[in-house]
Formats: structure tokens, C-alpha cells, sequence
């Protein structure tokens, strides 16, 4: 089968779906590649990044009581949380989309093959197996075309969805243990208030 015949037999209507599939597979394998490499790089420098982040506001919280500490702290923490899962997030939707949409764009596109390959032969007057059988073979090129390009979405779309997962869990756990550390100066500060008042008292 000669895909330069395939062309010039197609019409305006299935060019245009068969650009549209091609346009929807770059950006898929260009937004896949990119959330891989920063998803990568999220995982490395989350650990550091929430640390700095908790460690900024330690000068303006050292006047605060423990319970505005926290809050200050925990409120810094969501917030960090928050704009990785809204980048992380980023380019899913064009991943999610094309792994949904291009197999029916190229299941369509066989449809209206078939059909514009039909009519061409029902108007030549032609309707032999051996006039039939090439033009519905090629037209049957658009639903490979459309699985060519979901399949690749689909994988980009679960891997970059997994290793997200991961990097929430780590980010999570983590700002809870800075949390944790966080507090730690202003129970020794009371505890050794209490025991300021205690030799007081005995004195």
C-alpha cells in the first residue's frame, strides 16, 4: 500500500483529522517529556525546598505563642503542598484528553474513508472485491493513526500520575516531621520557663 496514493485519494475532511492526530501526538510527546523531567526534579528538591520554606518564617514566628507557631508553620507548609500539586498537575489535562479523543478521531476518520471511498466507487460504477478492498484497507490507516497516538498519552499520562503521587506522599510526610521540629524550641522554652519558676519557688 502506497501512502502517497492514500493522500491524494483523501479528501479536505480526513487531511484535516489526520493533522489534527498528528498535532495532538507532538504536543503529547513534548508535554510527557517535560512533566517527566520536572517531576524528576520536584522529587529531588522537595526535601530542601519545604525546609527552606519553614526555615523563612522561623524569624518572624520567634516572638509568636506555640499555638500561632504552629498555625504559621502549618499554614506554610499547606500552601508549598499546594502549588506542587498545581504543577504537578500541569499538562495532564492535554495528556488525559488525547489518550480519550484520538482514538475516536481516528475511528471517525476510518468512518468517513470508508464512506468517501464508497461513494467514489458506487460513482465509477465499479463495485468489484478488488475495488473495494484497497480504499477501505487505507482508510483503515486513520485508526492505527489514532491508537499511534493515544497509547504513548496513556503511558505519559500514568507514569507522570504515579510518580506525582509519590512526590505528594514524600512532600506530605515530610511537612509533617518540619512540623514536628518546628515546635521543638518553643517546648523547651517552656519547659525551661517551668523550671525557672520552680527554682523560684524552692528559693
Amino acid at each position: 500500500m502506497d501512502f502517497t496514493d492514500y493522500w491524494q485519494y483523501t479528501d479536505i475532511i480526513t487531511k484535516l483529522l489526520f493533522f489534527a492526530l498528528i498535532a495532538l501526538s507532538i504536543a503529547s510527546w513534548v508535554t510527557g517529556i517535560l512533566r517527566l523531567h520536572y517531576s524528576r526534579q520536584l522529587a529531588k528538591t522537595v526535601v530542601a525546598d519545604l525546609a527552606q520554606q519553614v526555615g523563612s518564617q522561623v524569624p518572624h514566628t520567634l516572638q509568636a505563642s506555640p499555638e500561632e507557631r504552629r498555625l504559621l508553620t502549618e499554614q506554610t507548609l499547606l500552601q508549598q503542598i499546594g502549588r506542587y500539586r498545581y504543577q504537578s498537575e500541569q499538562g495532564l489535562p492535554l495528556l488525559g484528553t488525547t489518550a480519550a479523543i484520538a482514538p475516536f478521531i481516528g475511528l471517525f476518520g476510518t468512518v468517513w474513508g470508508i464512506f468517501h471511498a464508497l461513494r467514489s466507487i458506487g460513482a465509477s460504477g465499479q463495485a468489484g472485491l478488488a475495488q473495494v478492498a484497497g480504499p477501505v484497507g487505507e482508510a483503515l490507516i486513520m485508526t492505527g493513526l489514532g491508537l499511534a497516538v493515544a497509547i504513548p498519552a496513556v503511558i505519559f499520562y500514568n507514569i507522570i500520575t504515579r510518580m506525582n503521587r509519590r512526590v505528594l506522599h514524600m512532600a506530605n510526610d515530610i511537612a509533617h516531621g518540619l512540623l514536628g521540629e518546628s515546635m521543638r524550641p518553643a517546648v523547651t522554652a517552656d519547659v525551661k520557663a517551668a523550671d525557672a519558676r520552680v527554682a523560684d519557688v524552692k528559693a
